[in-house]
């Protein structure tokens, strides 16, 4: 199914994208082949397959939750690129 280009533009104002004639003559020629490969997995008999969410089975992998000793500050600023003063130095996030 080949997109107009009416229907290139329309989807390009609902993105919010502007577009070139250029662009528009690209887009629906990607955006149709898209379709039709999307047509052709419509095609596959999937009635037999249950819906799922996740391709491969999904568990939580977690360590178990045991207390440990923490780092000493001198061995945590050994791992900083900057520290001034006992502290991490970073670069300032927001400006006054």
């Amino acid at each position: 199914m080949a997109l107009t280009r009416e229907e290139v533009l329309h989807v390009a104002r609902l993105a919010r994208v502007g577009v070139t004639d250029a662009d528009v003559e690209k887009f629906q020629q990607q955006l149709s082949t898209i379709i039709e490969t999307f047509d052709v997995l419509r095609q596959i008999d999937t009635t037999d397959v249950p819906p799922t969410t996740h391709t491969l089975p999904l568990e939580n992998v977690m360590g178990d939750d045991e207390p440990t000793d923490s780092l000493l500050p001198a061995e945590v600023l050994l791992n900083a690129p900057q520290q001034q003063e006992g502290y991490l130095r970073v670069r300032a996030v927001l400006e006054e």
